[in-house]
């Protein structure tokens, strides 16, 4: 199996908030504001380079921003296959961080929404040994037959298939029966506790594994604070805890944790290893601001 992947999921500039308190209704509160690159799939393409994964990045950005892009995710060790949008500007994503660190978005995807297929074609799978998609692919009709296209092709090639769900929101408003469908056949699932019972109904990981595992041959949990557990429908095969770490920015937590496991995967490290390095490389994202490594 080739261990190169490839990433297809949304670039966005994200604008990061972190007041000094509650936020006053129609007044002022001071508050720090920094912007950077972000996106689910732009954050988990610079994780794996920064890990040393060979990756590949497809995704679609404002025409007048893609030169840019590219340059940005080269320097980060990831190879970009990006689109330019003539119509949209690029995404935008803003981040409110509360003083516990949980976040709340407000999202303006742009030019991720027309992802089409001509941005995928079968040919983006040449060397390829593992596909990783971000769930918000699948929420708008133009993109979900963009990867749906890519997922059957790579179906048929035997290239392996991840999904991360992304986000409960829009789980909830597509529909969770909608989401499984499009997503049937895939191999591997990358879920938070809160999308796992989105998904499931079940409460608890272990029953939340099970359920996952009649739909997708390897299911991880992400528990935050408390880790993470993988298993499959025979239930939880890898329970593991998370280092106690104070937490500034959970921005990002997930994708460096899909990260950090999928290169120790394609690198040939047993279950146990790899979610152990899923798990640091989630603690050492929720250290520092952003979605991506200081």
């Amino acid at each position: 199996m080739s261990g190169k992947v490839l990433v297809v999921g949304d670039v966005m500039t994200d604008v990061i908030v972190v007041p000094e308190g509650p936020i006053v209704k129609g007044s002022d509160r001071r508050a720090t504001v920094r912007s950077r690159p972000g996106g689910s799939g732009a954050n988990q393409a610079v994780w794996l380079g920064a890990m040393g994964a060979d990756v590949v990045f497809a995704a679609r950005v404002g025409h007048a921003d893609k030169a840019m892009y590219e340059n940005y995710f080269r320097g980060l060790g990831v190879v970009p296959v990006l689109a330019g949008d003539r119509e949209q500007p690029s995404g935008v994503l803003v981040t409110i961080v509360d003083p516990d660190g949980e976040r709340s978005f407000l999202t303006d995807r742009g030019a991720n929404l027309n992802l089409s297929p001509d941005d995928l074609p079968s040919s983006r799978l040449d060397d390829i040994g593992m596909v990783m998609v971000s769930g918000y692919s699948f929420f708008a009709p133009g993109p979900r037959a963009a990867v749906q296209a890519l997922f059957a092709a790579a179906r048929a090639r035997g290239i392996a298939v991840a999904v991360d769900p992304a986000s409960v929101g829009f789980l909830v408003e597509v529909g969770v029966a909608q989401f499984l469908d499009w997503t049937a056949g895939a191999d591997w699932i990358f879920a938070n506790e809160s999308e796992a019972e989105a998904l499931t109904g079940a409460v608890g990981y272990e029953a939340q594994t099970r359920a996952l595992g009649e739909r997708f041959g390897t299911v991880l949990i992400k528990r935050g604070r408390l880790g993470a557990a993988l298993g499959g429908r025979e239930g939880v095969r890898v329970l593991l805890p998370a280092p106690s770490v104070t937490v500034l920015d959970s921005t990002g937590a997930g994708d460096a944790f899909a990260a950090g496991f999928i290169a120790a995967h394609l690198a040939g490290d047993d279950e146990a290893t790899a979610l152990a390095r899923g798990i640091a490389a989630g603690a050492k994202a929720v250290q520092s601001i952003g979605g991506q490594p200081s």
